[in-house]
This record gives C-alpha cells, structure tokens and sequence, in this order.
C-alpha cells in the first residue's frame, strides 16, 4: 500500500512539473508586440534629471492621453490621437518625443511610436 501511494506521488509530480514550469515562465515574460526589446537605460533622459523633467511636463499642462494597453516600455502607441512633443535640450540630447499616456510620461521613438522609456 505505502508503495503505491508514493508510486502515485511520484507519477503526479512528474506531470505536475512540467505545468508549473510552464506556468512560472508565462508569469516572468511578456509577449509586447513587435517582439523583444532590449533598453538602453541611457538613451532616453538621464536619471538625474528625471525629477527636473517630471516637473517640466507638470508645468506644461502636457494633456494625459488614454489608452486601453497597458504602458510599457516596447509597446507601441496609437498611430492617431495622440500628440508627441520635442524633448528640451536642457534634459539631454535625444531623437526620441514625449507624451503622456495613462497618467504616465513617456519617450517614443517617433516613427514607430514604440515606447522607448517611461520616465518615472
């Protein structure tokens, strides 16, 4: 008896593994549309100046535009309905424009409109 109980446990963790392997990767990665995207953290606008460029955004009234995605960095923004302005040379030298989206700031790649870093 005691044999065929850790037969069974043995069975029920050799298919049980396999699930939840499976189940670990499909919580740790993300599928973004385009497929990966690898982030230089230094292209977009630079850690110390962050705050200083939050505060820009603030005392602009940058509208907040809303979308149902979720905002993350490699994803891609509307085509339209959306307005993308020039970042100031005083947070760095950058090709990238920023917007607000979902309460978020964010620096696009402006002609794909992917998400290139979210300023935070």
């Amino acid at each position: 008896m005691r044999n065929r109980i850790l037969a069974i446990a043995a069975i029920a963790g050799a298919i049980s593994a396999p699930i939840a392997a499976q189940a670990q990767t499909e919580i740790t990665t993300g599928v973004v549309r385009g497929g990966s995207v690898i982030v230089d953290d230094d292209a977009g606008i630079a850690v110390d100046r962050r705050p200083a460029f939050r505060e820009y955004i603030v005392r602009e009234r940058v509208p907040n535009y809303t979308i149902q995605d979720r905002v993350i960095v490699g994803g891609v923004l509307p085509e339209a309905g959306i307005t993308y302005y020039d970042v100031p040379q005083t947070y760095g030298l950058t090709p990238y424009r920023y917007t607000v989206v979902n309460g978020q700031t964010v620096l696009v790649e402006p002609r794909s409109r992917r998400i290139i870093q979210v300023v935070e």
